[in-house]
């Protein structure tokens, strides 16, 4: 039997290139986004024999736990892969940014990623060999200006991360995150930022879509997948480094953006 995975944000950026990359390897896909017309096209591209596929809203928690459920019962119950990718991004000064974006952001990359979890568990606690993979980023290594929120929500993603690793480890479930910076993808390229531009874009959706992929298949016992060769340079410093110094990096940066604006 096929190998399954369970994608959420599915339809575009790092979840397609994920989605993709597992397919041409021979495992049962099954693919999750809100966007139903993006959803679909995807799936016409895909040899549907084995692909899966449900339009799904990750904050409503009710209809996260019947997608799983469906997935699952339709492939012999068994989930051994639940890669936990929605995610949505605003960039900006913290009071320039609405209300409501905040709580989207909240919303989306946490409480998603976490009701998804908890209706995952089950069924991965069923499986042997099972896996969570969690999309975190670069910026939960530290709180990042014009990314406040977000990077809230990716540091969160984080600790849930280590928690559940150590919660779940007995039942069998290993627990992995990977931390990208900048990725080509629209949902970056629709923001704009000055860490952007000076940092730049350095790594594409099917470049974090191959770290998924190693973490998944050797069993990486890497917590964190940091993902790229510079932001592994500054994870890296960061062991050895007072975070103090990348926090005055930060605000340097932050007031350059001022004065420049």
């Amino acid at each position: 039997m096929r190998k399954t995975i369970l994608i959420s944000g599915a339809a575009a950026g790092i979840g397609r290139a994920t989605a993709e990359l597992f397919h041409r390897n021979g495992w049962a896909v099954g693919l999750t986004d809100i966007d139903a017309a993006a959803l679909a096209a995807l799936v016409r591209t895909l040899e549907a024999g084995r692909v899966w596929s449900r339009v799904l809203d990750v904050t409503d928690a009710d209809a996260a736990r019947e997608v799983v459920d469906a997935f699952a019962a339709d492939h012999h119950g068994r989930l051994h892969v639940l890669f936990n990718n929605a995610g949505v991004l605003r960039t900006g000064r913290f009071e320039d940014i609405a209300a409501a974006d905040h709580r989207l952001l909240v919303d989306v990359n946490i409480t998603g990623l976490i009701n998804l979890s908890h209706a995952a568990y089950r069924h991965l606690r069923g499986t042997s060999g099972a896996m969570v993979v969690n999309m975190s980023s670069a910026s939960a290594l530290h709180g990042t200006p014009d990314f406040a929120t977000y990077s809230a929500t990716k540091a969160a993603v984080r600790a849930l991360t280590e928690a559940l690793e150590i919660e779940w480890r007995d039942e069998g479930i290993a627990v992995r995150d990977i931390m990208p910076p900048f990725v080509d993808t629209g949902m970056v390229r629709s923001n704009q930022s000055v860490l952007i531009d000076r940092f730049g874009v350095r790594l594409s959706a099917a470049d974090v879509a191959a770290a998924v992929w190693d973490t998944v298949t050797s069993r990486s016992a890497q917590l964190h997948r940091a993902v790229g060769w510079q932001f592994r340079l500054t994870t890296l410093a960061n062991e050895f480094l007072p975070s103090r110094l990348m926090h005055e990096g930060l605000r340097w940066m932050s007031h350059r953006r001022r004065r420049e604006r």
